[in-house]
């Protein structure tokens, strides 16, 4: 697995990196954002690692550039701002995970393999609800594609529409050993997909089952 690290601070770049690559991931450095956008725009990598504070050029602008140009990379943001807007807007522009600085290597590490599992039977697979339709190969919602956590999401509620998809199954099974202290951030994804069903003018909805978990419906 070939990993991207976009971090200015040298010291912990490289430990970080010493200790990621403990884990069999192979690393590359970069150290500005001007760097890190021209290494990631090379689509070589299989999960890119932003922090948000980078000099010539933010985290989220790169983040931003590289989704615009149909990059589908997983990326994980990096920040050691407290705001909640902060995270949400990254979320909101196609990042698949957040993590808050200081962290340990080891938790990095798991978000980074959680993000590059892949159930073996989605090769080539459609699901179909109403006017939906899900490429699971592709993580498209009616050609709009998805980042990884969206794509799992909706990917557990259309395979039993109308029927509640527990939040403890989905933090397992879209989060998976990660799940512990993501459970406020779940609605975050679900107010994002919502958005792309109003978009499609779908004649579904997801509604929230209070206590209990989350199903897609007709509208």
């Amino acid at each position: 697995m070939r990993v991207l690290y976009v971090e200015d601070e040298k010291f912990l770049a490289e430990a970080v990196k010493h200790n990621l690559e403990k884990h069999d991931m192979d690393v590359d450095l970069a150290t500005d954002g001007e760097e890190g956008l021209n290494m990631a725009l090379n689509g070589i990598y299989d999960c890119i690692i932003l922090d948000i504070m980078l000099p010539r050029l933010s985290g989220t602008d790169i983040l931003q550039r590289l989704r615009e140009k149909k990059i589908s990379t997983p990326i994980i943001m990096l920040s050691a701002l407290a705001d909640v807007d902060d995270k949400v807007r990254g979320l909101n522009l196609g990042a698949d995970d957040y993590l808050a600085k200081p962290f340990k290597t080891a938790e990095l590490a798991a978000r980074i393999m959680a993000l590059m599992r892949r159930p073996a039977e989605v090769q080539d697979q459609v699901l179909e609800f109403l006017d939906l339709k899900y490429n699971i190969t592709e993580k498209e919602l009616n050609g709009v594609s998805l980042t990884t956590k969206e794509a799992g999401i909706i990917n557990e509620l259309m395979k039993t529409p109308e029927k509640i998809v527990k939040k403890e199954y989905l933090l397992n099974k879209v989060w998976g050993a990660d799940a512990y202290g993501e459970d406020n951030y779940i609605e975050v994804y679900m107010s994002r997909l919502r958005k792309v069903l109003k978009n499609l003018k779908s004649k579904t909805k997801i509604l929230t089952v209070r206590g209990l978990g989350y199903k897609i419906v007709k509208a």
